[in-house]
């Protein structure tokens, strides 16, 4: 049996960020605290939201690290309790809709953090008290504002996902107009991030017809418009569209990612170097596909013919050379991974939440391979 839901409401458009106050108005909430990050925070984007929501006097959570962590976490739940917070609004990309996830949760359930990570049987004990979050990305890549869960990376160095259908965001506000002052880096990275959500919900095992066409849709607009909004931020139909394609993959979501993300999760809890999750899913993501040729070979037929890749060309082949002409990296060498950390990386990525959907079954020994491979 295939349990099948979607639930998020989104409001997608040029502008429509500008709505937020009506937004906040139509939930009921009384005094929201907006999460971001400190770049942001200096940024108008934030400034303007705040001026929208002056009549609610929000509270503001601006430290939120490039990775979610518990230390942050505590901090921002502090603030939401001291100044009665009922509610969140969760600027940026997927660090601060994750951390907002968080305070949701571990301001309405009690006990530790930990115990609520899925990997641990935290699922069931996350119920329908979790606080309401609207979120608005300002990146087109994470696909959290449409997502059930959240990464956080605990003191003791652990990255644990905590999911939920409680944790849907009640509104997700989609305004590609806060994406066209991303610098091209920035662009390719999350960019990447969105393709190879699009591409590995495709090839889940998981039975999900209306998430696979979602998926497919996604990969295609992504292949398509990311060297655009790359090479010409301003252009509002690459902006527009690449959006789409972040939000497209976050609604497959449902059916579970794979290996890529397995191995970006634990590297992503590494204090330093810190290493971004769009780059590291890019750079990982083709000899991922090489592993699991064999095992969906049908599904990444036809995700070639949707891209429209010549027959000669395989998939991984044109995401290697989309990452080159992108100027991502090449290797977790290159982005300053020393080798001695790989054998901790493997036990998280053997441990990891989205290994169980990946394609083809995992042994510790391939994640032995894989991550040699990369490195």
């Amino acid at each position: 049996m295939a349990t099948i839901n979607y639930l998020t409401r989104i409001e997608f458009d040029f502008g429509a960020s500008r709505s937020i106050a009506a937004l906040v108005n139509e939930l009921g909430l009384k005094k929201p605290m907006i999460v971001t990050d400190p770049f942001l925070s200096k940024l108008a984007v934030v400034g303007e939201i705040v001026d929208l929501l002056k009549a609610y006097k929000p509270a503001v959570f601006s430290g939120t690290p490039s990775n979610p962590t518990q230390e942050a976490l505590e901090l921002a739940i502090e603030l939401y309790k001291a100044e009665a917070c009922d509610g969140l609004i969760a600027i940026g990309g997927g660090s601060s809709m994750d951390l907002a996830k968080g305070v949701a949760l571990m301001t309405t359930h009690p006990g530790s953090l930990e115990e609520y990570a899925v990997i641990l049987g935290g699922l069931p004990k996350i119920t329908s008290k979790v606080a309401p979050v609207i979120a608005i990305p300002t990146t087109a890549g994470t696909g959290s504002e449409v997502g059930r869960g959240a990464l956080i990376t605990l003191k003791d160095g652990r990255k644990l996902g905590f999911l939920s259908p409680h944790f849907f965001p009640k509104i997700a506000v989609c305004d590609p107009d806060l994406t066209l002052g991303l610098p091209p880096s920035l662009t390719a990275a999350t960019g990447m991030d969105a393709l190879t959500h699009c591409i590995e919900t495709f090839i889940s095992p998981r039975i999900n017809p209306p998430a696979d066409a979602i998926a497919l849709d996604g990969a295609q607009r992504a292949a398509k418009w990311i060297e655009v909004a790359y090479q010409d931020g301003s252009n509002r139909d690459a902006r527009w569209n690449m959006m789409m394609a972040s939000l497209q993959g976050g609604l497959t979501f449902q059916k579970g990612l794979g290996a890529v993300h397995s191995m970006s999760h634990p590297l992503g809890g590494i204090k330093s170097p810190a290493l971004h999750h769009g780059t590291l899913n890019a750079l990982i993501l083709p000899a991922v596909l090489r592993f699991n040729r064999n095992f969906c070979e049908e599904k990444l037929q036809t995700l070639e013919r949707q891209i429209g890749l010549d027959p000669s060309v395989s998939l991984d082949q044109f995401i290697t050379k989309l990452n080159q002409r992108l100027h991502l990296p090449a290797s977790l060498s290159e982005m300053g991974l020393k080798k001695d950390v790989l054998p901790l990386m493997v036990e998280g990525a053997m441990n990891d939440h989205s290994t169980a959907t990946n394609p083809r079954p995992l042994t510790k020994q391939d994640f032995e391979f894989l991550f040699n491979e990369v490195y």
